[in-house]
């Protein structure tokens, strides 16, 4: 007994020690050697958190745009959804995600450091980055909230957010952002995508087509013939104030991504932005009055979010006149998304494969043609991006398309498989018909949204 007693003590002795030593090689936790070495890093570093604080932000906006666009029965459940998106993505991405998307390459395929964000990762510059790219994990994991809304199970949902944050996400990432295959492309500059219309947006939207499509639509929503029934949201206002909230944390998402204050692009990067926003909203409100002789107020909400989505790609690399043009497709094909998809019957409650996919997508491909050689690979004095339309000729073109091609192969398998394995585990990724007619909030939350009201079941 003495001896396994004293065995025990050696051994947590020496694993003691080997902390210690690890630690030892660890980074600059203080800022201390940082400042020396660059005294104006303190204005970089803080406007880089205030931004990563906007997109945080966001996850408000994303809840009140689900919840305004489905029914009050379901409103708990997508709050919820969005909350636990951020809970267990900031848990993952500091145990794995980050360490598979920053760290060291291996190979073009994945990262190999800083996991845990221990070690050489205890630094105040990869504390500051992996405060930014939590939130756009964050970001990427909850747009598939609103393609599964009010059927999926919630066990089966927070099974599909983990991993999202923990490996689907990190690993496109990192074959754009942190030095992977796509990256080095020898094709114009290779991919790029400045702030995510690709590595946040597609990736998110398109496992949202795959939740829709595994799941099936909600009861009602199509009749016997296979006509579209609309399913009515509960809260317009609910919904315009979270695009509202969206729209303002999208000037921390995109302007933010070049994560220095000194890079002065950040001005294009917002007035791109906001006229692509806007351009989008307009392009998709007179679609569908001429479709429709309505001004509709949901499709002309997803316009805006649809061109926020594919600017975010080419926001730094084009000017004015590029962001309008793209905004407007951008506004098109959300409605034609919409409409497309409910020919398919695949319900997909609040349009999140239109906005984030499809333009997603859009995005990542608009830099090959709009890129005007102004401004470097992420920063002034890297490569320039040059798009066709400005002499750059098929390179960078053929790259985007490459890296479109595999963003949307990637989510759409990652997609399939992280929900047939739920589907195994949990007994099926759908709740029983007699759930989905009460409402989730109660059968699965215990309270309901607005419990002073009478809610009609339908």
């Amino acid at each position: 007994m003495f001896k396994k007693k004293r065995w025990l003590t050696s051994l947590a002795l020496g694993l003691g020690l080997a902390f210690m030593a690890y630690r030892a090689y660890a980074g600059d936790p203080t800022g201390a050697e940082t400042l020396k070495k660059d005294a104006g890093a303190p204005v970089d570093y803080v406007w880089v958190l205030v931004c990563a604080f906007l997109v945080f932000f966001m996850q408000a906006g994303f809840a009140f745009v689900e919840s305004g666009f489905c029914r009050a029965k379901n409103a708990v459940n997508l709050m919820m959804k969005n909350l636990m998106d951020f809970v267990m993505g900031s848990l993952a991405f500091w145990a794995v995600g980050y360490a598979l998307m920053m760290g060291n390459d291996w190979h073009g395929i994945l990262g190999t450091t800083g996991w845990f964000l221990h070690g050489d990762a205890y630094d105040v510059h990869t504390y500051l980055i992996w405060m930014f790219e939590v939130v756009f994990a964050a970001t990427a994991a909850t747009i598939v909230s609103g393609g599964v809304a009010e059927r999926i199970k919630f066990p089966v949902y927070l099974f599909y957010s983990i991993l999202v944050s923990l490996v689907i996400y990190p690993i496109y990432g990192h074959w754009v952002w942190g030095g992977g295959w796509l990256s080095k492309l020898p094709f114009g500059i290779g991919a790029v995508d400045f702030a995510g219309s690709g590595v946040v947006h597609a990736i998110g939207g398109t496992i949202a087509l795959v939740g829709a499509m595994m799941l099936g639509p909600r009861i009602g929503k199509y009749d016997e013939k296979g006509n579209v029934k609309p399913i009515l949201g509960h809260s317009m206002t609910m919904a315009a104030l979270g695009v509202f909230i969206l729209w303002f944390g999208w000037f921390g998402f995109n302007p933010g991504s070049t994560l220095s204050a000194h890079e002065l692009r950040i001005s294009v990067i917002a007035v791109n932005t906001n006229l692509a926003a806007a351009a989008a909203a307009l392009s998709a409100l007179i679609f569908m009055k001429l479709k429709h002789g309505k001004w509709d107020l949901g499709m002309t909400l997803n316009g805006v979010l649809a061109g926020l989505v594919a600017i975010t790609a080419p926001c730094a690399w084009v000017e004015a006149w590029a962001a309008v043009v793209i905004g407007l497709i951008a506004g098109i094909l959300v409605c034609l998304g919409v409409i497309m998809l409910d020919k398919l019957h695949i319900d997909d409650p609040v349009g999140a494969f239109p906005v984030h996919g499809l333009n997603g997508l859009w995005g990542v491909i608009s830099v090959g043609l709009f890129a005007d050689g102004t401004y470097g690979n992420y920063t002034t004095a890297a490569p320039h991006v040059i798009g066709l339309f400005y002499g750059g000729g098929l390179g960078q073109l053929i790259a985007q398309l490459i890296s479109a091609v595999v963003c949307f192969v990637w989510a759409f398998v990652c997609g399939w498989i992280t929900f047939s394995i739920a589907k195994g585990l949990f007994n099926g990724i759908r709740v029983s018909p007699e759930e989905e007619l009460e409402g989730v909030d109660i059968i699965e939350h215990g309270t309901p949204a607005y419990p002073d009201f009478q809610l009609v079941k339908h």
